[in-house]
């Protein structure tokens, strides 16, 4: 999400200085590529790209498309094609094996465009789906491009969309709301031949970390976490480390003592913590309030025996806890890559964090069988398919 925070501010600014621009949406890949659905980039008349759609090989010919977007204010479908060998012919070497389809719509200044919902997903602390209409087979002709979009019980409609499959792309999209899986589905119409492809995209609100102890290692955490887009709160009782000129991509920076912690704070399913404070009493607090809680992350750094003495005194205090808690605890914190400074430590919690959300090991790439990317199952009924769930960060 930290590219939806870059195209936001990037849009905002272009809209200042009455600058044309133009969004372009991965909608669609079949096989191999860089980006997975979802993907976006924004072009401004003047050429300036935000956010990315490939590994840098499409950007170039998309600008171009771009700017005819923007001046025929007419929705584009555009298909790269690489699954033959010789992909230079293409102009952009991509090498990727994959077909792609790229979704190139003009930004319109109006109160309610597909980037101010991007910006209201920024802001809510909950799940929303945006819906991107596009007709894959007549590629040639009129795009809807993005249509919905859906933010608790508000539906805001960008587009106009078929009557005959609009109450089944809403039906649809609160379905995905529901299970928080994104999903392509192709929808017949009734009053014309061919079929419209929808990207109903499920946008998980952004990762919050929050860092107890303000010591120097934390430092590099801070600034690793942020890169990612994630909202960093930084916790500690001591407020001679709490300061900005230490901590100036911190989203927050909390002054608190061990067992008021929790006060301070709004958790929910996509907040995880990393105990580095140092502190062997202020750590068995802070752990003692977040155990019970409903998230997926809690790592504390120190060896294992830090943490078993930890677990031993909350039980010698009558402190019940269940195997899902224990579950959800990883100390020492971070993946085994051989860290040794505070740098590297932080690179293997980040990594550990990220595959904990992600719901994988953490392996080598290398070893795995099939595609990087998990393309999910496909129904057969309306050909939908089923997308990985995305962890979106926020910037």
């Amino acid at each position: 999400m930290r590219e939806f925070g870059e195209i936001v501010r990037a849009f905002n600014q272009a809209r200042l200085e009455n600058k044309l621009t133009a969004l372009a949406t991965v909608v669609k890949v079949e096989g191999s590529a860089y980006r997975r659905p979802g993907a976006r980039m924004l072009v401004t008349e003047d050429g300036l790209l935000t956010g990315a759609i490939s590994g840098g090989c499409l950007e170039g010919d998309a600008l171009k498309k771009a700017l005819l977007v923007m001046h025929q204010k007419k929705a584009m479908l555009v298909k790269y094609d690489t699954s033959d060998d010789d992909d230079a012919k293409l102009g952009v070497g991509l090498g990727c094996n994959g077909i792609i389809h790229i979704l190139i719509e003009p930004i319109n200044s109006d109160l309610e465009n597909p980037i101010t919902c991007l910006e209201q997903c920024l802001q809510s602390r909950e799940h929303t789906v945006f819906v991107t209409l596009f007709k894959e087979e007549e590629r040639n002709h009129s795009q809807t491009g993005s249509c919905l979009f859906f933010l608790k019980d508000k539906v805001i409609q960008l587009a106009e969309v078929p009557e005959n499959i609009k109450e089944d792309i809403i039906a649809d999209s609160k379905n995905a709301l529901y299970t928080q899986q994104s999903q392509i589905n192709n929808y017949s119409l009734s009053n014309s031949p061919g079929s419209l492809t929808a990207l109903i995209e499920v946008i998980p609100p952004a990762v919050v970390l929050n860092i107890i102890g303000a010591g120097n290692d934390v430092i590099p955490l801070v600034k690793m976490s942020t890169l990612l887009g994630w909202e960093v709160d930084v916790i500690d009782g001591r407020t001679n480390l709490l300061t900005k000129e230490r901590f100036p991509k911190a989203t927050r920076l909390i002054t608190s003592k061990s067992d008021q912690v929790l006060s301070h704070l709004k958790v929910d399913q996509h907040t995880v913590f990393a105990l580095l404070s140092h502190n062997y009493i202020y750590d068995l607090n802070v752990l003692k309030s977040i155990l019970p809680l409903n998230i997926p992350y809690i790592g504390i750094l120190g060896p294992k025996k830090k943490l078993n003495r930890i677990l031993q005194e909350l039980e010698d205090e009558g402190f019940e806890y269940t195997a899902d808690d224990l579950a959800k605890l990883y100390g020492p914190a971070g993946l085994d890559l051989g860290a040794e400074t505070s740098e590297e430590i932080a690179l293997s919690i980040v990594a550990e964090i990220k595959a904990v959300l992600s719901k994988k090991k953490g392996t080598f790439l290398r070893d795995k069988q099939g595609p990087i990317h998990d393309i999910g199952s496909t129904a057969h009924s309306k050909e939908k398919i089923m997308l990985p769930y995305q962890s979106c960060e926020k910037i």
